[in-house]
């Protein structure tokens, strides 16, 4: 039978003492009975049941006045139990008459505990004695004494009980572990001759404030025990009519473990170790406040790991996390005392420099660092070469507060990036400026989807010999009302560093399948549509599902799709995005290579992946005309694709002469401004009927 709402709640309520429900539930002969606040029954052993006559299921959530109370006894034992809850007024023990279930006396002599359960609600147990037979009251008593040695015993708080002056009077506990001295030592002494002085110290302070007032005070202290450092938490209270106080001490060391793990974690980066975000600027700060205070500088000094992205791509996270532990720990290695390294995020680490006197003190530490990074790291017995971009922001000629100074470094260190990388950069106005362009474009590239600023504009890819268009490549256009025409060059980074290549790139796909639709129906021709996808977008798990679907919703057949990669998709090497390809071959949809020719390891993925296209990078096609040894290159490109079954595609076809050569070379499709430039999806209709 299931329990009712009301019992599932006393049970979640009061776990705590099943172990002493275990041991009254073994006793019958003696009536114990456990009431809430409410004075609702929480427990009700076998010897309850025997004594007054009603089951534990007949009593469980009943209030005491209404089981076993006399009705002229109703209000002084609600004051009573009222009284001890809030006034702490104890409830004597004494021989009082009751009520059978039947309506009978019953004679009892009744006692009471009161305690506090881990949800800090108290919880009052009655033990109540037959007095019908004397004899078994009289065991009972040493029951009692028994039973609250039991107890003690299973609580492993420490209890003292001493007198004002700090005199140990008497003590209980279940486990000695915690005790600073044995008990012979304590007992009958005060704790001024026992305990540390800055521990006495404490404990009289408390022991002056709860002689001045009601209730329980509670605070912290520590001890060095045998077994290592302990924290403990002790709760005192004053018992005025016997003047002695009562302390309650708890170990609460995991506790206070598990605080500073996450006190540690609110302020240090779980991966380096280094101060994070939060830490490293609240430290700017106060370093600031101090070089105003005392006129001097500060260096905030920007650093971003060159490359790192490709290091994730290509070799995998766990790579990624032992190079940028090692990096933390260079970049340590350079610092001053009183200098700070802080991560905050990514590849990206924040030194602060104190006093610095001259621009010629932080350039040396930034030359210094950079220095640091000439070593190749060794990770897993391979050897990896890093190098560092370095932007410096000084206070306080640029900027006075934490936000604009990391800002600026921020900005300088974007210039150090132009200059080649593995440099760096003081902060100029003029790198605000270009700063303030990035930040506009990506303000106002969120929302420009919802606003329909994307279009879609389409290069015709040629047949070389038959001079028809076989299909077309969508590329990316944004026009926005507040910037204008931004170009594809400056927006897509952008875009993939802030994650909203995801949605766009969905766009892309969807606008680029339902044109196809079109485009085929008008001409009543199989035309392709190439796609390119970019290497953020195989992080989207749901990627193929959305493929699969838009090509059923635009009924799109799949081979009419070809999903352009680039290298530094590959380089990965993550089995999601191996799968990833493999199901993509598997659906149908041509696979192709694109700027074939800028990477390192390109032969070894055409083998190793099904692809269909090969596009060569028009670096390649630029210089055929004039230069024989690109001439060579291009033929032996075209020569090993179509020994591999792959189509190739010439990009960047602008003069008569290289379509010439490319012909004579056997090269299959080509696109450029030769035929056409992208252009919108109305003109392609109109562009595309002279060349059926």
């Amino acid at each position: 039978m299931k329990s009712s709402k009301a019992e599932k709640e006393l049970t979640h309520q009061y776990v705590l003492n099943d172990s002493l429900h275990q041991l009254f539930d073994a006793v019958n002969i003696v009536s114990v009975q456990g009431y809430d606040e409410q004075r609702r029954v929480i427990y009700w052993n076998v010897g309850s049941e025997l004594l007054y006559g009603y089951t534990q299921k007949e009593a469980l959530g009943q209030k005491l006045e209404d089981l076993i109370i006399p009705k002229p006894m109703r209000e002084i034992v609600i004051g009573a139990h009222s009284d001890w809850l809030k006034k702490g007024i104890e409830i004597p023990a004494s021989e009082i008459t009751l009520c059978h279930k039947n309506g009978n006396d019953v004679n009892v002599f009744s006692s009471h505990a009161l305690f506090t359960n881990q949800y800090n609600k108290k919880q009052m147990y009655c033990i109540d004695v037959n007095l019908a037979d004397v004899k078994h009251a009289q065991s009972q008593a040493l029951f009692k004494e028994h039973m609250l040695e039991t107890i003690f015993n299973a609580i492993p708080d420490l209890f003292f009980l001493m007198e004002v002056d700090g005199t140990i009077v008497d003590y209980h506990t279940g486990d000695q572990k915690n005790l600073y001295v044995a008990p012979h030592q304590f007992i009958g002494k005060r704790m001024t001759d026992i305990l540390p002085q800055e521990v006495v110290s404490k404990f009289q302070a408390h022991v002056a404030k709860i002689l001045k007032k009601e209730g329980m005070i509670t605070f912290e202290y520590e001890l060095t025990m045998p077994h290592g450092l302990v924290h403990f938490e002790a709760r005192m209270s004053y018992l005025p009519e016997y003047n002695q106080i009562v302390l309650i001490i708890r170990d609460i060391s995991e506790q206070y473990k598990s605080a500073e793990i996450i006190r540690h974690q609110a302020y240090f980066d779980t991966l380096t170790s280094l101060p994070n975000r939060f830490l490293a600027l609240d430290r700017l700060s106060q370093m600031l406040t101090e070089a105003e205070r005392n006129n001097e500088k500060i260096a905030v000094l920007f650093l971003d790991l060159d490359d790192f992205k490709k290091i994730n791509d290509s070799l995998g996270h766990e790579i990624g996390d032992k190079v940028l532990i090692q990096s933390a720990h260079r970049l340590k290695q350079v610092l001053r005392e009183g200098d700070t390294v802080g991560r905050l995020g990514g590849d990206e680490f924040i030194v602060l420099l104190r006093g610095v006197t001259e621009n010629h003190d932080a350039l040396v530490i930034t030359e210094n660092l950079l220095k640091s990074f000439r070593e190749p790291f060794v990770i897993d017995g391979r050897e990896l070469m890093l190098t560092l971009s370095i932007g410096v922001a000084i206070s306080p000629e640029n900027g006075r507060c934490a936000s604009d100074l990391l800002r600026n470094a921020d900005t300088a260190m974007y210039k150090a990036k132009d200059l080649g990388r593995n440099t760096y950069s003081f902060f100029s106005k003029k790198m605000n400026t270009m700063m303030l362009r990035r930040f506009e474009v990506e303000e106002q590239m969120h929302g420009a989807l919802e606003r329909n600023e994307f279009e879609l504009y389409y290069q015709p890819q040629f047949d070389v010999k038959k001079q028809k268009i076989t299909g077309v490549e969508a590329l990316l256009r944004w026009h926005n009302s507040a910037l204008g025409n931004v170009t594809p060059d400056e927006f897509i980074p952008i875009a993939e560093h802030t994650g909203l290549i995801i949605p766009i790139g969905r766009f892309v796909i969807k606008q680029a399948l339902g044109f196809l639709n079109k485009w085929q129906n008008i001409h009543q021709q199989k035309f392709t549509m190439a796609v390119n996808l970019s290497p953020c977008q195989f992080r989207d798990s749901t990627l193929l599902g959305f493929i699969k679907d838009s090509l059923s919703e635009t009924n799109v057949i799949a081979e009419h799709l070809e999903l352009e990669i680039t290298e530094g998709v590959l380089m990965s090497g993550q089995s999601h995005i191996h799968d990833a390809l493999v199901e993509i071959s598997e659906l149908g949809i041509k696979l192709s290579m694109d700027d074939f020719g800028t990477g390192y390891s390109s032969l070894s993925y055409l083998r190793q992946y099904a692809f269909d296209v090969l596009k060569i990078d028009q670096s390649f096609i630029r210089g055929i005309p004039l230069n024989k040894a690109d001439c060579e290159l291009v033929n032996t490109i075209i020569a090993m694709a179509h020994s591999l079954g792959l189509t190739v595609v010439a990009e960047g076809v602008e003069t008569k002469e290289q379509l010439t050569l490319l012909e004579e070379l056997g090269c299959d499709l080509v696109q450029g401004y030769y035929f056409s430039k992208p252009i919108p999806a109305k003109q392609l209709l109109d562009f595309s009927v002279h060349y059926k």
